[in-house]
């Protein structure tokens, strides 16, 4: 089947946001499944578009960073990502959380042709309702804490029913199916911790901000957990 010039277009533009350095047509038209030759004439209609790519044949090709596109400009599987993604928020994260899963698939069908739109109504992606341990902490207030890089009091159970206290710089947050994790610094330790917030006894937001940004933490627990960044 014949990919329409104007997907063909749309996929260039979204293998290009993959780099964040110089590619190689070869690359691009093997990622795309086009000709070398198809490639080159696709990146030129793109540029003639106003399209930011920065480059040329033998040197490889970047997309210039701020570039946006329309937002109706989605495939099929990408609105499938988007519905699939909102509901599972929706379905498991903390109330003010999966609120915003909610406007934000408002919004974006709000903008959507017809045809997309119903792609959203019409969705047979379905999500199960969450069924697992019950927070004892306020997610919005560790949320904040990340943004903010605070540190956080806290007063953790663990699963022999021992309660300790402790002072964490918190740095990310995760879902899982059935519990929710905090990643954090944690100072009496002086290393990296995990905290169930269906354990957290007692936590308080406090106005200290952490020596080091959650950005850096995080590098840095990826690093001892051998996880890779993600795309």
């Amino acid at each position: 089947m014949t990919v329409p010039r104007s997907e063909r277009l749309l996929a260039l533009i979204q293998v290009l946001r993959r780099y964040r350095h110089p590619v190689s047509g070869a690359t691009l038209a093997s990622e795309t499944g086009v000709s070398l030759r198809t490639l080159y004439r696709d990146i030129a209609s793109l540029q003639a578009q106003g399209a930011g790519i920065e480059g040329e044949a033998g040197v490889g090709y970047v997309l210039r960073p701020g570039f946006m596109l329309p937002p109706m400009m989605f495939s099929e599987e990408e609105i499938e990502a988007l519905v699939l993604g909102s509901r599972w928020v929706a379905q498991t994260a903390d109330p003010r959380l999966a609120a915003g899963a909610v406007d934000a698939l408002a919004k974006i069908a709000a903008v959507l042709p017809p045809e997309l739109k119903q792609e959203v109504d019409e969705s047979t992606l379905l999500v199960a309702a969450r069924r697992g341990h019950q927070d004892k902490a306020d997610l919005g207030l560790i949320r904040q804490a990340i943004r903010t890089e605070r540190r956080i009091e806290l007063s953790y159970e663990d699963e022999r029913g021992a309660v300790t206290d402790r002072i964490v710089w918190p740095f990310a947050l995760g879902f899982f199916e059935n519990v929710r994790i905090v990643a954090a610094w944690c100072e009496m330790r002086q290393d990296f911790r995990h905290f169930r917030t269906d354990r957290l006894v007692t936590l308080t937001v406090t106005e200290d901000r952490y020596p080091r940004s959650r950005q850096v933490l995080l590098k840095e627990w990826r690093a001892t957990q051998g996880i890779a960044a993600p795309l």
